[in-house]
Protein backbone atom coordinates (compact mmCIF):
# COMPACT_ATOMS: atom_id res chain seq x y z
CA UNK A 1 0.00 0.00 0.00
CA UNK A 2 1.44 3.36 -1.03
CA UNK A 3 2.07 6.03 1.57
CA UNK A 4 0.13 9.29 1.68
CA UNK A 5 2.18 12.16 0.31
CA UNK A 6 2.15 14.83 3.01
CA UNK A 7 2.84 18.55 2.78
CA UNK A 8 3.74 20.19 6.10
CA UNK A 9 2.96 23.88 6.60
CA UNK A 10 5.54 25.11 9.10
CA UNK A 11 9.21 24.25 9.23
CA UNK A 12 9.92 25.25 12.83
CA UNK A 13 10.21 23.04 15.88
CA UNK A 14 6.58 21.92 15.92
CA UNK A 15 6.53 21.41 12.16
CA UNK A 16 9.57 19.17 12.33
CA UNK A 17 8.09 17.22 15.24
CA UNK A 18 4.86 16.63 13.32
CA UNK A 19 6.77 15.64 10.19
CA UNK A 20 8.81 13.14 12.20
CA UNK A 21 5.66 11.71 13.81
CA UNK A 22 4.05 11.37 10.38
CA UNK A 23 7.01 9.48 8.98
CA UNK A 24 7.30 7.24 12.05
CA UNK A 25 3.62 6.32 11.80
CA UNK A 26 4.36 4.56 8.53
CA UNK A 27 1.32 6.12 6.88
CA UNK A 28 2.96 9.16 5.31
CA UNK A 29 5.86 10.31 3.20
CA UNK A 30 6.68 13.98 3.81
CA UNK A 31 7.28 15.52 0.38
CA UNK A 32 7.84 19.15 1.32
CA UNK A 33 7.50 22.03 3.75
CA UNK A 34 6.02 25.49 3.31
CA UNK A 35 7.41 28.22 5.53
CA UNK A 36 7.49 31.99 5.21
CA UNK A 37 10.80 32.34 7.05
CA UNK A 38 12.83 29.72 5.19
CA UNK A 39 14.28 29.95 1.70
CA UNK A 40 13.23 27.86 -1.26
CA UNK A 41 15.85 25.17 -1.81
CA UNK A 42 16.72 24.75 1.84
CA UNK A 43 16.12 21.27 3.18
CA UNK A 44 14.98 19.70 6.43
CA UNK A 45 16.35 16.15 6.65
CA UNK A 46 16.58 16.04 2.87
CA UNK A 47 12.99 17.28 2.39
CA UNK A 48 12.78 20.57 0.46
CA UNK A 49 11.32 23.91 1.46
CA UNK A 50 8.96 24.47 -1.46
CA UNK A 51 8.14 28.09 -0.76
CA UNK A 52 6.09 30.44 1.37
CA UNK A 53 2.65 29.44 2.60
CA UNK A 54 0.89 31.51 -0.05
CA UNK A 55 2.53 29.35 -2.75
CA UNK A 56 0.53 26.28 -1.66
CA UNK A 57 -1.57 26.13 -4.83
CA UNK A 58 1.58 25.79 -6.92
CA UNK A 59 2.33 22.42 -5.35
CA UNK A 60 -1.11 20.83 -5.52
CA UNK A 61 -0.01 17.93 -7.75
CA UNK A 62 2.81 16.63 -5.55
CA UNK A 63 0.90 15.88 -2.35
CA UNK A 64 -2.27 14.13 -1.22
CA UNK A 65 -2.84 15.69 2.20
CA UNK A 66 -1.59 18.68 4.17
CA UNK A 67 -1.16 19.48 7.85
CA UNK A 68 -0.67 22.92 9.35
CA UNK A 69 2.01 22.42 11.99
CA UNK A 70 2.14 25.89 13.52
CA UNK A 71 1.84 26.28 17.28
CA UNK A 72 0.06 29.64 17.28
CA UNK A 73 -3.66 28.84 17.41
CA UNK A 74 -4.81 31.96 15.56
CA UNK A 75 -2.33 31.49 12.72
CA UNK A 76 -3.05 27.76 12.50
CA UNK A 77 -6.78 28.40 12.16
CA UNK A 78 -6.23 31.08 9.51
CA UNK A 79 -3.96 28.85 7.44
CA UNK A 80 -6.33 25.90 7.71
CA UNK A 81 -9.22 28.07 6.57
CA UNK A 82 -7.21 29.19 3.55
CA UNK A 83 -6.38 25.59 2.69
CA UNK A 84 -9.97 24.43 3.20
CA UNK A 85 -11.22 27.20 0.91
CA UNK A 86 -8.75 26.00 -1.73
CA UNK A 87 -10.06 22.44 -1.47
CA UNK A 88 -7.09 20.74 0.16
CA UNK A 89 -7.44 17.56 2.24
CA UNK A 90 -6.13 17.57 5.80
CA UNK A 91 -4.14 14.78 7.43
CA UNK A 92 -4.49 13.44 10.95
CA UNK A 93 -1.05 12.64 12.35
CA UNK A 94 -0.71 10.24 15.27
CA UNK A 95 2.72 9.36 16.61
CA UNK A 96 3.12 5.57 16.87
CA UNK A 97 3.91 5.90 20.59
CA UNK A 98 0.66 7.76 21.29
CA UNK A 99 -2.58 6.03 22.26
CA UNK A 100 -5.91 7.09 20.79
CA UNK A 101 -8.96 5.11 21.89
CA UNK A 102 -10.94 3.46 19.11
CA UNK A 103 -14.02 5.21 20.53
CA UNK A 104 -12.43 8.68 20.52
CA UNK A 105 -13.08 11.20 17.73
CA UNK A 106 -10.11 13.00 16.19
CA UNK A 107 -10.72 15.95 13.87
CA UNK A 108 -8.97 16.56 10.58
CA UNK A 109 -5.72 18.49 10.68
CA UNK A 110 -4.95 17.43 14.25
CA UNK A 111 -1.68 16.04 15.57
CA UNK A 112 -1.22 13.66 18.51
CA UNK A 113 2.40 13.47 19.62
CA UNK A 114 4.56 10.90 21.40
CA UNK A 115 3.35 9.61 24.74
CA UNK A 116 -0.07 11.28 24.51
CA UNK A 117 -3.27 9.50 25.53
CA UNK A 118 -6.70 10.31 24.08
CA UNK A 119 -9.18 8.33 26.12
CA UNK A 120 -12.54 6.65 25.80
CA UNK A 121 -15.12 8.67 23.83
CA UNK A 122 -13.00 11.81 24.02
CA UNK A 123 -13.65 14.37 21.29
CA UNK A 124 -10.76 16.25 19.70
CA UNK A 125 -11.70 18.88 17.12
CA UNK A 126 -10.09 20.15 13.93
CA UNK A 127 -6.57 21.51 13.93
CA UNK A 128 -5.85 20.53 17.53
CA UNK A 129 -2.35 19.99 18.94
CA UNK A 130 -2.12 17.19 21.51
CA UNK A 131 1.51 17.46 22.50
CA UNK A 132 3.95 14.99 24.06
CA UNK A 133 2.75 13.35 27.27
CA UNK A 134 -0.71 14.95 27.19
CA UNK A 135 -3.73 13.17 28.70
CA UNK A 136 -7.19 13.84 27.28
CA UNK A 137 -9.19 11.54 29.52
CA UNK A 138 -12.53 9.84 28.89
CA UNK A 139 -15.34 12.06 27.56
CA UNK A 140 -13.16 15.17 27.55
CA UNK A 141 -13.74 17.64 24.72
CA UNK A 142 -11.11 19.74 22.94
CA UNK A 143 -12.77 22.19 20.58
CA UNK A 144 -11.30 23.19 17.22
CA UNK A 145 -7.81 24.70 17.19
CA UNK A 146 -7.15 23.98 20.86
CA UNK A 147 -3.56 23.45 21.93
CA UNK A 148 -2.41 21.20 24.76
CA UNK A 149 1.23 21.77 25.68
CA UNK A 150 3.65 19.12 26.88
CA UNK A 151 2.28 17.06 29.81
CA UNK A 152 -1.00 19.00 30.03
CA UNK A 153 -3.83 16.94 31.50
CA UNK A 154 -7.59 17.03 31.04
CA UNK A 155 -9.54 14.89 33.50
CA UNK A 156 -12.70 13.08 32.50
CA UNK A 157 -15.59 15.22 31.32
CA UNK A 158 -13.58 18.43 30.95
CA UNK A 159 -13.84 20.84 28.04
CA UNK A 160 -11.26 23.12 26.39
CA UNK A 161 -12.82 25.89 24.32
CA UNK A 162 -12.08 26.75 20.72
CA UNK A 163 -8.57 28.15 20.27
CA UNK A 164 -7.70 27.82 23.96
CA UNK A 165 -4.16 26.95 25.05
CA UNK A 166 -3.13 24.81 27.98
CA UNK A 167 0.56 25.48 28.42
CA UNK A 168 3.02 22.83 29.60
CA UNK A 169 2.01 20.94 32.71
CA UNK A 170 -1.35 22.64 33.20
CA UNK A 171 -4.27 20.54 34.40
CA UNK A 172 -8.08 20.53 34.51
CA UNK A 173 -9.97 18.85 37.35
CA UNK A 174 -13.03 16.73 36.65
CA UNK A 175 -15.82 18.53 34.82
CA UNK A 176 -13.97 21.85 34.41
CA UNK A 177 -14.80 23.89 31.31
CA UNK A 178 -12.35 26.42 29.85
CA UNK A 179 -13.64 29.26 27.67
CA UNK A 180 -12.57 29.79 24.04
CA UNK A 181 -9.20 31.49 23.53
CA UNK A 182 -8.24 31.17 27.20
CA UNK A 183 -4.59 30.65 28.10
CA UNK A 184 -3.55 28.57 31.10
CA UNK A 185 -0.10 29.27 32.54
CA UNK A 186 2.52 26.51 32.72
CA UNK A 187 1.68 24.25 35.64
CA UNK A 188 -1.66 25.98 36.36
CA UNK A 189 -4.32 23.71 37.84
CA UNK A 190 -8.01 24.54 37.56
CA UNK A 191 -10.44 22.62 39.77
CA UNK A 192 -14.22 22.42 39.73
CA UNK A 193 -14.53 25.31 42.20
CA UNK A 194 -13.00 27.77 39.75
CA UNK A 195 -15.41 28.62 36.92
CA UNK A 196 -13.29 29.50 33.87
CA UNK A 197 -16.06 28.93 31.33
CA UNK A 198 -16.62 32.67 30.81
CA UNK A 199 -13.03 33.88 30.69
CA UNK A 200 -11.83 35.52 27.49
Amino acid sequence: MSKIRLLVVGGGGHGRSVAEAAELSGDFKVVGFLDDSLSVGEEIWGVPILGAVNSMANHRTIFDQVIVAIGNNVVRELRMQQLADAGFNFAKVIHPRAFVSHSAVLGSGSAVMAGAVVGTEAQVGMGVIVNCGVVVDHHAIVEDFGHLGVNASMAGGTSLGRGAWMQAGSALGYGVKIAPKSILAPGEAVDAKADRSKNG
